[in-house]
């Protein structure tokens, strides 16, 4: 009588190692979230009743987990509104000459803009409840993270391979079908890293959104962003450096857990007919493709998303053409439409700050506008030269992608304006002007969007392509000229667009800085808006959000969009 099971029953067994450690894991990660949340839920009435942050070192771990919370929220928040917004927008001539334009105003408002208009109106909405200030904490997170990711799956649609749209009228794909196995996946790997690019530029913010100074009113959150604005006012050095220690220590789980997996499976959905020699790798995605568990729960699953599917199938028909003829008539009213109201818009906008401010005022601001605009021009020529070719080379080689991804992502990640108070001591020290400093300041939030794009537009060129080019002997400029620029030029244009729009939201943080009772402040439209904004000056705040507007969307449209436009005609695969 046999008393234990044989080699061949056990690997019967439905369960194994990975199977428990994916098991352990997801009660883990279960609890974490449980525990992280009951905070969310506490009582809060302005100004008896407050939450408050405490710099003793045995809270970071807390407040780290209860910021990350949020940036997780954020993120998925952020992804549902890009799927949605993207596709309308790509899919659709007329709505995309609204939306699109709306997009550019979006990414152009700063982060204590939004704040400003949402804060009190998520405090009335959760009356009694730290939940209302959680939901403006997460919002304003939200818009540091959403534009970006939006703009790169907008493009990606726009740049689907003409041949695959063929097939998928030739197979009479509903639009659901079409979405979910030719749209998606062609934008994955961009979206991905444009994702990644969106999560670090939102612990950029975190301070911002945590420790709340707008309308001549304070509100702190538990999170390492309120302590870390909390240490700086302090002058606390040690406290300083344990939240610097607590943040690289979550980047580097959060890459290991989360991104580092995400990429290696996102390998699988590029455009090209021969397979990737070297594949980035992850411990991580190994074990959860080793378990047998989530393909168990996907084939439990099965029936319900098959009839998901058919509904969503039948209620999208095939697309069959194009459809260019549109009435003339149409054509005009609709447009006439869209004039006359943005006309009353900017009528109105108008009347609000002259009627406030005065015209001299106006013409003032201006002037810092293009304080601003200077620094950002340099910002975006400086990061093309240098970050371009480092994220084409990564890009390129799968195993530098496996040593330098875990880097460039804990660089980007890394929230900059937690190295701002060493920056601004550095800038007292030495006597330097923050004119000149918030470049440099504004340069560790932005340039990261170039890179991300930069690799993953190299990524994105088929690997037989680049075989091909070695074969004809392409090497140095004319390989760049031939293959590198055509291949990512389209992605880089999405860098460089929000890489424009972060350089410009994040000069409210890098214009003005300080280190306890020291604040340096640089004279531009950031440093406008941010005094605006603390002390409740809602016609400068305004006056400052639509100038700074202004700039995002003219640069946008005059230059960016011209470049898309050669990216959808002249650089398509």
């Amino acid at each position: 009588m046999k008393t234990f099971p044989t080699p061949e029953t056990l690997r019967r067994f439905p369960f194994g190692l990975a199977d428990i450690v994916v098991i352990l894991g997801t009660l883990v990660l279960l609890a974490i979230i449980a525990k992280l949340g009951q905070g969310t839920l506490v009582t809060f009435r302005p100004p008896d009743v407050l939450p408050t942050v405490d710099l003793g070192v045995e809270n970071l771990v807390y407040y780290t987990g209860r910021s990350t919370l949020r940036m997780f929220i954020a993120l998925f928040c952020s992804t549902v509104f890009t799927l949605i917004y993207g596709y309308i927008a790509a899919n659709s001539a007329k709505a995309e000459r609204i939306m699109i334009p709306l997009l550019d105003i979006l990414q152009s408002v700063p982060v204590l803009g939004f704040l400003s208009i949402t804060v009190t109106g998520f405090i009335a909405l959760f009356p009694g409840s730290l939940l209302g200030l959680e939901a403006a904490s997460i919002f304003a997170i939200f818009t540091s993270q959403v534009w970006n990711m939006t703009f790169s799956f907008y493009q990606s649609l726009k740049t689907v391979p003409k041949e695959l749209q063929e097939a998928a009228v030739l197979y009479q794909l509903s639009g659901w079908q079409k979405f979910v196995k030719l749209e998606v996946p062609s934008a994955t790997i961009g979206l991905l890293w444009n994702a990644m690019m969106s999560f670090g530029g939102g612990w950029f913010f975190v301070t911002a959104s945590e420790a709340i100074s707008v309308l001549n009113q304070e509100y702190t959150l538990p999170g390492i962003g309120s302590y870390l604005a909390m240490a700086i006012a302090q002058e606390n050095m040690m406290a300083l450096g344990e939240a610097l220690v607590a943040m690289t220590i979550m980047i580097i789980l959060v890459d290991q857990f989360f991104w580092r997996p995400l990429i290696a499976w996102s390998d699988k959905f590029r455009l090209e007919q021969s397979a990737s020699v070297n594949v980035i790798e992850s411990w991580v995605y190994d074990i959860l493709t080793t378990a047998r568990i989530p393909t168990l729960v996907a084939q439990s699953l099965t029936p319900f998303t098959d009839r998901v599917n058919e509904v969503l199938s039948a209620l999208s028909k095939p697309s069959k053409q194009d459809k260019k003829t549109v009435s003339s008539n149409s054509e005009t009213i609709y447009n006439i439409t869209l004039w006359l109201i943005l006309g009353i818009l900017i009528a109105l906008i108008l009347h609000f700050i002259i009627s406030t401010v005065g015209i001299g005022e106006i013409f003032r601001v201006l002037g810092l506008g293009f304080l601003t605009l200077l620094r950002v021009t340099f910002l975006l020529i400086f990061a093309t030269l240098i970050w371009t070719p480092i994220g084409v080379a990564i890009g390129f080689n799968p195993k530098l992608a496996n040593f330098l991804q875990p880097v460039v992502q804990f660089l980007a990640s890394f929230p900059a304006n937690f190295i701002f108070p060493f920056a601004t001591l550095f800038f007292i020290r030495f006597n330097i002007s923050l004119d000149w400093g918030s470049i440099l300041l504004m340069a560790l939030g932005a340039q990261w969007y170039i890179l991300f794009n930069s690799i993953a537009g190299a990524q994105s060129i088929p690997t037989d392509l680049r075989e091909m080019s070695k074969d004809i002997g392409l090497k140095g400029w004319q390989r760049w000229q031939k293959l590198i620029i055509p291949g990512i030029f389209s992605a880089w244009v999405t860098g460089g667009v929000t890489a424009s729009g972060g350089a410009w939201n994040a000069s409210i943080i890098a214009e003005v800085v300080s280190w306890g009772s020291n604040t340096l402040v640089a004279e531009g439209l950031g440093s406008y808006i941010t005094e605006a904004t603390e002390t409740g000056d809602w016609p400068r705040i305004a006056l400052g959000i639509a100038i700074m507007s202004l700039f995002v969307v003219g640069i946008n449209r005059f230059f960016w969009r011209k470049l898309y436009k050669l990216a959808e005609e002249k650089y398509h695969l």
